[in-house]
C-alpha cells in the first residue's frame, strides 16, 4: 500500500521544498529591505497619533524618565516616532517576523502555484483550466484582505484605543507588542477574505451547495464573530469590523455557489 503512495509522497516533498526554498529566497530580499517595510507597518499607529514618519527603536533614558515623572507625553516626543524596545534583542525578532511575513505575502502566488502542481495531476483536464483563475483569486482576496484591514480596521481601531484615556495614561508603542497586533489581524484578514475562493471550489467538486450555506449561516454567524473576537484586539469596533466583512463575504459566496453548484431539489 505504501508504494500506491510513494510516488504522491516523493511529489509533495518536492512541491514543499521547492515553496520554502522561495520563501527563503524571497525572506532574505524582505529583510534586505526591512526599514522601509516598517517604517510603511508602524504608519497607521502614528498617522492616528499625528506624528511625521520616520522609525527609531531606542529611546533614551532621560526621554523615558521625563514620561515617567510628567504623567504625559515629552514635546521632543510628540513630533518624531519612538517604537520602544526593552530587550537587547526584541528589535531583531521584530523585524524577522516581519520580514517574514512580507516575504510569504509577496510568495503567495508562487507557492499557490505549487500546491495546484500537486493536486493537478489528480484532476480531470477540465478541472486543471481553473489554475490560473485559483493562483490569481485567492492573490487578490489575500492582498484585499491585507489592504482592507490596513487603511480601514487599524486606523479606526488604534484611534480608538489610543484616545480612550488619553488625558490620564501616556501611550508609547512597543515594537514586539505592535508587530504581534499588526501580523495577527492582517494574516487574519488576508485568510478570511479566502472563503469566497475557497467556496468557488468546494462547489466545483460538488462538495458544498447554495442551500447548504444558507442553512449553515446561523452557525456561521457565531462562528465569525468568535474568529473576530480571537483575531482582533480586545474592542468591539474591531470586531465588527472584521464580522461585518465577514458576513458580506459569507452571502457573496452564497451568490458564488449558486451559480457554480446550485441545490436541486430530489423529486
Amino acid at each position: 500500500m505504501f508504494e500506491d503512495f510513494k510516488p504522491h509522497l516523493i511529489e509533495l516533498r518536492k512541491r514543499l521544498i521547492i515553496a520554502v526554498c522561495i520563501l527563503f529566497v524571497v525572506f532574505f530580499i524582505t529583510f534586505a529591505c526591512w526599514e522601509l517595510i516598517v517604517t510603511w507597518m508602524i504608519y497607521p499607529i502614528f498617522s492616528v497619533m499625528g506624528v511625521e514618519q520616520g522609525i527609531t527603536f531606542e529611546m533614551s533614558n532621560q526621554t523615558a524618565m521625563e514620561a515617567v515623572l510628567n504623567y504625559k507625553m515629552p514635546e521632543q516626543m510628540k513630533n518624531s516616532q519612538f517604537m520602544i524596545t526593552t530587550s537587547m534583542f526584541e528589535g531583531i525578532f521584530a523585524v524577522f517576523k516581519v520580514s517574514f511575513l512580507s516575504a510569504f505575502i509577496l510568495s503567495l502566488p508562487l507557492i499557490l502555484w505549487q500546491i495546484w502542481l500537486f493536486v493537478a495531476p489528480g484532476l480531470y483536464d477540465h478541472e486543471k483550466k481553473y489554475v490560473f483563475p485559483f493562483v490569481f483569486f485567492a492573490t487578490v482576496m489575500f492582498v484585499l484582505g491585507c489592504t482592507f484591514c490596513y487603511y480601514v480596521v487599524l486606523p479606526t481601531s488604534f484611534a480608538f484605543a489610543i484616545n480612550f484615556g488619553k488625558n490620564i495614561f501616556v501611550y508609547i508603542p512597543k515594537i514586539s507588542e505592535y508587530v504581534d497586533i499588526f501580523v495577527k489581524i492582517m494574516f487574519g484578514f488576508g485568510v478570511s477574505f479566502e472563503f469566497p475562493v475557497v467556496s468557488f471550489f468546494l462547489a466545483k467538486i460538488g462538495f458544498i451547495t447554495d442551500k447548504s450555506l444558507k442553512d449553515f449561516f446561523r452557525y456561521a454567524v457565531v462562528i465569525i464573530f468568535v474568529f473576530a473576537g480571537i483575531i482582533t484586539p480586545p474592542d468591539v469596533i474591531s470586531q465588527v469590523l472584521m464580522a461585518i466583512p465577514l458576513l458580506l463575504l459569507y452571502a457573496f459566496s452564497i451568490a458564488i455557489v449558486r451559480m457554480v453548484n446550485p441545490y436541486k431539489e430530489i423529486e
